[in-house]
């Protein structure tokens, strides 16, 4: 007979009294653990700087309007050249300290100089932005008003934040004379937004040099609230992987014809009943590591039920399987592939009947699946000879980011330390980011972007209303302090 027991976390900065607790019940519950942490001193170190000031630093680079497009003929270089020109005046201290190499892609790469050359990190965030229906806004997208303790604007949450932040602690930290433990590189691409090769370029000259990153920090989770069955509190999640992207095509052609006499199945016809098919007919949850971690570190500050629930996945996997699929949304995507049809064509007058019709999905690959095996996946659920199905572009999904390491240590102390009282807990990135090229190079990438979200402002990212609160910007700047003071 199986024995179950009821088990305190254990890690490595634990006392060995704290490690375990048995007992014989019938199923292990998870239990809320005491945190210690290992760095009291960076708790206590009170972090200062000209808030005021830093403030304005990014609203000026909120007005640049870098917005990039598939069609690169629609971007404006101008306004990308002037905020690369507008940066040695913003942070002089930071151009006084470490050296700046532009790419072809008019990346940034700024390096630091520490006082070893061994184990650098790399902290990264792009600065092109979206492009924006100005007619939807409540305020100019570019002018960054600044209203009731509020800067609004596109980019001040993906990710000029970010860029503005990362800098501005180096600028705090170098005008006071401060020299890193080891080589720091900064980065920043403006080709994020469209899939562009700035990133994969660098990372891939950065590899012929033969470096390897200790700690590769880029945009990700953030500090939230009531994104967790039965989890109250704040909650920073941190990435250590990502899932994969995949556009598909479906084409089905016919002979064409008037609409007045149609035959019993047109193009749009069968295309239709695949999308339905696909729909109906959800890819397999599969728990990957990122997201049984997850489970793991945040089922223990939920309630009983969904302690036992998560403590238990060998017994509970098809009630988590089907709270996921009534949720939808983000922790859904957590436990499978998901497809979602984006575009659909077909004939360009209403009573004809298409020679052509297409439609495409977007899909984005669970760590456990691939490009192929999602293809196959897809051609197998459709089942029709008479649709060709093609993939248009796509990567497989990020290498998993080691956990039980300094370096994601490093990144949960200076969140701990900032955000005090949030339980920090890593997890599986839905979206992409520049941070995937970087695996090729290091086995320590992490996915945070250092700000405290609420639900309304998370709806803003790449929509309407961009904004994020001063309260909120002054923090990012205090985490990037400390995370590089460790560094």
């Amino acid at each position: 007979m199986l024995k179950w027991f009821i088990t305190w976390a254990v890690r490595k900065e634990y006392t060995k009294q704290d490690y375990i607790l048995r007992y014989k019940v019938k199923f292990k519950i998870l239990q809320k653990p005491v945190i210690f942490l290992t760095k009291e001193e960076l708790l206590k170190v009170n972090i200062d700087f000209d808030k005021d000031k830093s403030v304005e630093t990014l609203r000026e680079l909120v007005r640049f309007k870098t917005v990039s497009y598939n069609d690169a003929k629609k971007e404006d270089n101008k306004e990308f050249s002037k905020l690369v020109k507008a940066l040695p005046k913003l942070y002089p201290d930071v151009f006084k300290k470490c050296s700046l190499k532009l790419s072809s892609e008019r990346g940034l790469l700024f390096l630091w100089e520490g006082k070893s050359h061994d184990a650098p990190s790399v902290m990264m965030a792009h600065y092109d932005v979206v492009p924006v229906n100005e007619e939807s806004w409540d305020k100019p997208p570019f002018e960054a008003i600044l209203e009731d303790g509020v800067v609004w604007g596109r980019g001040t949450l993906d990710t000029k934040t970010g860029l503005w932040a990362m800098l501005q602690a180096a600028e705090e930290l170098a005008e006071a004379d401060y020299v890193p433990k080891r080589d720091i590189y900064f980065f920043s691409a403006c080709t994020e937004e469209t899939g562009g090769a700035g990133a994969d370029t660098v990372s891939q000259v950065l590899q012929q040099r033969g470096i390897r990153f200790s700690l590769v920090l880029d945009e990700g989770g953030a500090v939230v609230e009531n994104v967790f069955p039965g989890v109250k509190g704040a909650c920073a999640l941190v990435g250590i992987a990502e899932k994969g992207l995949m556009n598909v095509e479906y084409t089905c052609l016919s002979k064409g014809g008037h609409a007045s006499a149609p035959k019993p199945k047109t193009p749009v016809d069968t295309l239709a009943k695949a999308c339905v098919k696909v729909v109906k007919n959800p890819f397999k949850s599969h728990l990957s590591a990122p997201v049984a971690k997850m489970f793991d570190t945040l089922g223990r500050h939920s309630t009983f039920v969904y302690r036992m629930i998560f403590s238990n996945l060998w017994l509970f996997k098809p009630v988590l399987d089907m709270i996921c699929k009534k949720s939808g949304g983000e922790l859904n995507a957590l436990m499978r592939t998901t497809v979602a049809f984006t575009q659909m064509s077909g004939s360009k007058a209403a009573n004809v009947i298409p020679p052509e019709a297409t439609m495409v999905s977007n899909m984005r690959l669970n760590p456990m699946d691939t490009m192929d095996s999602a293809v196959e996946y897809i051609k197998n659920t459709v089942n029709n000879d008479n649709i060709e199905i093609s993939v248009i572009d796509g990567m497989n999904p990020s290498r998993v980011s080691e956990l039980d390491c300094e370096a994601y240590n490093k990144v949960a102390t200076a969140v701990a330390s900032t955000w005090k009282g949030c339980i920090v807990s890593p997890y599986l990135m839905v979206q992409c980011s520049d941070s995937r090229h970087y695996g090729r190079i290091s086995d320590k990438v992490y996915r945070f972007s250092a700000m405290d979200l609420t639900s309304e402002e998370r709806a803003t990212i790449h929509g309407n209303n961009e904004r994020i609160r001063i309260q909120a910007v002054n923090k990012t700047v205090e985490f990037y302090i400390r995370l590089i003071k460790q560094c």
